[in-house]
């Protein structure tokens, strides 16, 4: 659902090719120009492993977090069809997490060390996650337009060079977008109904506009790492690519059903071809993404429950001697 890795802006790219075998390097390199995909026990550079590791889980922590936003309005949502069907895309999204954290594992880190890292805080997830869902028309905002961009990201990447996570991503992208429709058909019985769901779905589109376009990750003017990701091809678009991508594919589908984007800068320039828009609040963006959200304390502790409650199984289930397994694939 929600592939877009955080990569601290901060963070030097300097040297990350230090100690690499040069050699091994340019034949790496030549195959992902050929179109061959890395597989798990392929020799591959120690920044290719560690940025896809971090990409990967951290999609991974995404779909178990932004299930829980969604999942409190299965049984208030409107009809029986309609929590049926909302029931069954969260069981999407948390089915979604268990094949990337399969992927991720494939590059040597466990399982149980990701959730360790997620609910300490140390790994991140989407900042998009740590925002309320105050109305069903939030739920439906969310199954629309977050659900676009991540198949914009998603889409792209499945075509990138590391072979489990493509595989798992073609998977994931055929059943987003049913979620994808299932929650157009939701914003649009809304912005098509009575007053009251008109205000509401406006109101929801307001709120979440901010986060959606913080969504696709800080300005290509401030990433360190861009350049050597697009040729590894761990990253398939850059952000604001996929951003201008978004905007060409969603503002005409809103305009058309009476919204008003919440940005008095947004238009489209007839000379370039490129959206215009307010400069996205990257502070905020930080802010939330390292911890300081509305819901980031609550999201996490729901989580750190889940973990302690489920304990119990896990070792029921574990043989007494058993060793972790890498999977092959």
């Amino acid at each position: 659902m929600y592939g877009n890795a955080y990569i601290d802006p901060n963070e030097k790219a300097n040297s990350i090719l230090a100690g690499e075998d040069p050699a091994r390097l340019v034949e790496f390199e030549a195959r992902i120009t050929r179109g061959e995909k890395i597989e798990p026990r392929d020799w591959m550079p120690k920044e290719y492993r560690k940025q896809l590791v971090r990409m990967i889980e951290q999609h991974a922590h995404s779909e178990i977090i932004g299930a829980l936003p969604e999942g409190t309005w299965i049984t208030r949502a409107p009809g029986f069809r309609r929590k049926l069907a909302l029931m069954a895309k969260v069981q999407d999204e948390v089915g979604h997490a268990q094949l990337l954290y399969s992927a991720a594992e494939t590059l040597g880190k466990s399982r149980e060390a990701m959730i360790n890292d997620l609910i300490t805080g140390k790994s991140k997830y989407s900042n998009v996650f740590n925002y309320p869902a105050y109305t069903w028309a939030d739920a439906c905002i969310i199954a629309w337009l977050i659900d676009a961009g991540a198949i914009i990201n998603q889409v792209a990447n499945a075509k990138g060079s590391y072979g489990p996570y493509c595989r798992a991503l073609d998977r994931i992208c055929t059943e987003e977008s049913f979620h994808l429709k299932y929650g157009h058909d939701n914003v649009v019985t809304l912005a098509t109904g009575t007053k009251t769901q008109r205000d509401m779905v406006q109101a929801a589109l307001t709120r979440w506009w901010p986060p959606i376009m913080h969504f696709f990750g800080p300005s290509d003017k401030i990433s360190q790492h861009t350049e050597t990701l697009m040729k590894w091809k761990v990253k398939m678009a850059t952000n604001d690519d996929m951003r201008q991508q978004f905007l060409n594919m969603y503002v005409p589908k809103i305009w058309d059903l009476g919204l008003t984007v919440p940005d008095p800068e947004l238009k489209k320039n007839e000379l370039t071809g490129k959206w215009e828009y307010t400069e996205p609040d990257w502070d905020e963006f930080k802010r939330v993404i390292n911890g300081d959200g509305p819901c980031n304390a609550e999201r996490l502790a729901v989580r750190r429950m889940a973990e302690e409650r489920g304990r119990w199984v896990r070792e029921a289930l574990l043989k007494k001697g058993a060793e972790y397994v890498l999977p092959y694939a």
